[in-house]
């Protein structure tokens, strides 16, 4: 793996887009199902929301003109003929002298024009006193000032949140047509790997990244069909990698695929007939990085470090998911100020764990602590990543440097 032939991590992530198409759609219950979800239609307003004039206030409805120059010293009395509430519209249209009690929500009655607020009236009986003028209009909420009929409201590709499935109810879907989530195997390779109970012997490594890998999966919207440990040997490599490609649309290995004597994902990759398209990135953490396809489907290598393969998962493989889920293409990239100086040698990016601050000339970041690829605490608060590119020779505190977030941007699979 030369310096030379490494890959810059922007093309990188245009070599994996690439290779992606959005999968099918499915239909969701809006209740239990459509939230996180990835719309995969436009989707209209068949009719007019909201589908009456309604009252923005409690009070009574009117004529404007019957109240032209009222005020509080010469009220305007009008006859009160009905009322008009949320779901009971008034039976009876209004005419010139009167006034029909109106709540919030509630239809305006025909023949009327405005609706003064309780607070500025006097009811006695049957009577209302009218204490101030009206502008036609004055606090009515007209049909389809929300949405109008035939009025594309949501998009393709749009992620379903809180604001969305409150509107998808107003437009009465209660089922979503949405992309269908991606089907994901995560792999992880290494004998000296230890799961959380088992007691530890010499040498002897806790795995992580079946829990962090598999946990970003889902906070990218995809669904973890198929976890396992990989022993270093190449046989038991090349079978478990062939397990987990069957019935998944993307693939995830951590470790196992580096140049060492007991790194054998490459070569059983090859043997397996996947597509190379391109190993090794000019990133650091996360150089032993390999992508590939195999039967139209996503393979990925990421490093076996804890750190390396968060990294590397968020800025390739959870592109690649949001790609997969139709989602609609977004800036990944904003800027901060750096809050430190960073010295590095030229040759490699640099992804720097950062907590991100808020002030009065914007964002602020500010590294973790230790950046060492095993350090996998580095990652606790972390908000974003600062990216130092590979042609610089570190950035001095003041400067303003690209940062990715590490927050997920699609939903939970549950």
């Amino acid at each position: 793996m030369n310096a030379s032939e490494l890959v810059e991590i922007d093309d990188a992530r245009r070599r994996v887009l690439a290779s992606v198409a959005p999968l099918a759609s499915e239909n969701v219950s809006l209740g239990t199902g459509a939230l996180g979800r990835v719309l995969s239609e436009d989707l209209c307003a068949e009719e007019a929301v909201p589908g009456f004039d309604s009252s923005a206030m409690d009070g009574f409805a009117v004529r404007a003109e019957d109240i032209a120059g009222a005020s509080g010293s010469q009220p305007v009395v009008l006859r009160v003929t009905g009322e008009s509430r949320a779901g009971a519209p008034a039976a009876l249209s209004l005419s010139a002298g009167e006034a029909i009690a109106i709540s919030t929500g509630a239809v305006v009655p025909s023949g009327a024009d405005a609706i003064v607020r309780v607070e500025d009236s006097r009811r006695e009986g049957d009577a209302v006193e009218i204490c101030v003028a009206a502008r036609p209009g004055e606090d009515i909420r007209r049909a389809g000032e929300d949405m109008r009929a035939g009025e594309t409201v949501l998009r393709k590709g749009t992620v379903v949140g809180a604001a969305e499935l409150g509107v998808l109810a107003s437009l009465a879907q209660a089922r979503v047509p949405c992309t269908r989530r991606p089907r994901v195997a995560v792999l992880v390779s290494g004998d000296e790997l230890l799961g959380p109970q088992e007691p530890m012997r010499p040498g002897g490594v806790r795995d992580t990244s079946s829990f962090s890998i598999a946990a970003l999966t889902r906070c990218a919207g995809g669904e973890v069909g198929h976890t396992a440990f990989m022993r270093d040997e190449p046989a038991a490599t090349r079978e478990a990698i062939a397990r987990a490609l069957e019935g998944v649309d993307v693939t995830v290995i951590c470790g196992g695929v580096s140049v060492g004597d007991h790194d054998h994902v490459r070569g059983a990759l090859q043997e397996l007939q996947a597509t190379e398209v391109f190993w090794g990135l000019a990133l650091k953490p996360g150089r032993p990085a390999w992508f590939g396809t195999r039967s139209g489907k996503l393979v990925f290598g990421l490093p076996g470090n804890p750190v390396s393969a968060m990294v590397t998962f968020v800025l390739l493989v959870r592109p690649a998911l949001r790609a997969l889920l139709g989602a609609r293409d977004s800036a990944h990239r904003a800027t901060a100020v750096f809050d430190s100086d960073y010295a590095k040698a030229p040759g490699r990016a640099h992804a720097l764990r950062c907590r991100l601050s808020a002030r009065e000339d914007g964002w602020h970041a500010e590294p973790t602590g230790a950046q060492g690829s095993h350090i996998l605490t580095s990652m606790l608060g972390a908000d974003v990543l600062a990216i130092v590119p590979s042609a610089a020779a570190g950035v001095r505190a003041g400067d303003r440097v690209e940062i990715e977030p590490l927050a997920a941007w699609v939903g939970s699979a549950g």
